[in-house]
């Protein structure tokens, strides 16, 4: 169902000082959009960009090869990592 079309079943409020809701108002008027309008389309735009943020890792070409390479060809596990699989085995009786 497009976004449009979707019901509007939710509610959001919020307190601003009279200023801010005139300062956010005008720029609705600037942007031909009605308050309400401007307040979740801004609203939108900022919270994909904080979760794009914190979901997305963009690693440089040489960081891409590098993980690539790890991936496929591992470096052998260290002592400690052997000797807490070795425990883990005994203590789940693995």
């Amino acid at each position: 169902m497009p976004d449009t079309v979707k019901a509007r079943n939710a509610r959001l409020e919020a307190r601003v000082p009279s200023e801010q809701k005139d300062f956010f108002q005008h720029a609705a008027t600037l942007a031909g959009q009605t308050l309400s309008e401007f307040v979740i389309e801004s609203t939108q735009k900022a919270a994909a960009k904080v979760v794009q943020e914190h979901e997305l890792i963009r690693l440089s070409r040489e960081e891409q090869i590098a993980f690539v390479s790890a991936l496929l060809s591992p470096s052998e596990p260290g002592a400690r990592l052997r000797q807490a699989a070795e425990s883990y085995r005994r203590k789940s009786g693995l």
